[in-house]
């Protein structure tokens, strides 16, 4: 993986994804200490980043390999990039969710065009078991949601557009936070900006328990999470860290920020109040973390992803409380 490989991603999503604005309020700056400036993917096609990873997978492929159809497995925002970038490719997708995944992520990935085969999670068969056997069956393509070349390439794209706009507030040196699941994300964004933006850091956010790219970036190796469900930020709940973004996030990342789920729903409810952005627990972690833990930064400018959007009623309800007490 290097920046040429997320600059060809860049070229292939160029007409197709939306550049997202990086945003900043005097109200955070002052909640947190320091200058936040947030990039907001919860406003990319299908609500979240994933579409970018999606999109380049899926245009990476042979055409014949392409319409044979693509199989992905995800809690909701890969599943909705992967779909909706198949059904522009004209391509077949098949994508295997958890059964306890957001009832709008289901929904909207079926609308997508995409079959949905629901699993257990924790259950007999792992959704990489899943996806490996169906992938066989029916002869389509497993695109994974982070382990995965042109996936990691496309979430790259982000860190690309990150350091541009940067540079044109004037901005060279600073913290970037950035939601991790399996790291898809983080290691693409790092990737882009040790080539174009050398004086920015990235560093992993994670929610309370499941915390394991920041425990394995401190033990040097991969470690798991005791479970991967009934976390409320289902977005980035995953096993352990990429066996492909893993080595490239204990290169070129700093140490990982943990926050509680409390903490997400409130940097959820503030990015609503002062940026006008919806985001969902596990897109808002990095926010929370800039805003609540300011004793882990030094640099003077803390940037962080809003991941994703996608959010049911109930949940953004809950966290718009968070203002009233």
């Amino acid at each position: 993986m290097d920046i040429t490989r997320i600059e060809a991603a860049a070229a292939r999503l160029k007409g197709h994804a939306r550049r997202t604005p990086l945003l900043g309020a005097s109200a955070l700056d002052e909640i947190a200490g320091r200058r936040v400036l947030v990039k907001p993917e919860c406003l990319q096609r299908t609500g979240s980043f994933k579409f970018r990873g999606g999109w380049s997978a899926v245009s990476a492929l042979p055409e014949a390999e392409r319409k044979r159809g693509v199989i992905a497995f995800s809690s909701g925002n890969h599943a909705q990039g992967v779909a909706l970038a198949a059904r522009e490719h004209g391509a077949p997708a098949v994508i295997i969710m958890p059964s306890d995944a957001p009832t709008l992520k289901i929904e909207n990935t079926k609308a997508l065009g995409a079959e949905v085969v629901l699993y257990e999670r924790g259950g007999r068969e792992a959704r990489e078991e899943i996806g490996d056997r169906l992938s066989k069956e029916r002869g389509l393509t497993l695109i994974r949601p982070y382990d995965e070349p042109e996936v990691i390439a496309g979430q790259g794209t982000c860190g690309l557009e990150v350091a541009e706009q940067a540079a044109e507030l004037g901005v060279s040196d600073a913290e970037v936070l950035v939601c991790c699941g399996g790291g898809g994300l983080t290691a693409g964004i790092a990737l882009a900006l040790e080539a174009r933006a050398p004086g920015m850091q990235v560093r992993p956010a994670e929610p309370e328990g499941y915390d394991d790219t920041a425990r394995s970036l401190r033990a040097g190796e991969r470690l798991s999470n005791a479970t991967e469900a009934g976390g409320l930020c289902d977005a980035i709940l995953t096993p352990m860290p990429g066996a492909l973004t893993f080595p490239i996030t204990s290169r070129l990342c700093g140490p990982g920020v943990v926050v509680s789920e409390e903490e997400a729903l409130r940097a959820m409810a503030l990015a609503f109040r002062h940026l006008k952005v919806v985001a969902e627990p596990g897109g808002a972690v990095a926010l929370a973390g800039a805003l609540f833990h300011g004793d882990a930064h030094e640099a003077e400018t803390v940037i962080c992803t809003i991941s994703g959007g996608n959010v049911d009623e109930a949940v953004f309800e809950r966290a718009l409380a968070t203002l009233k007490g």
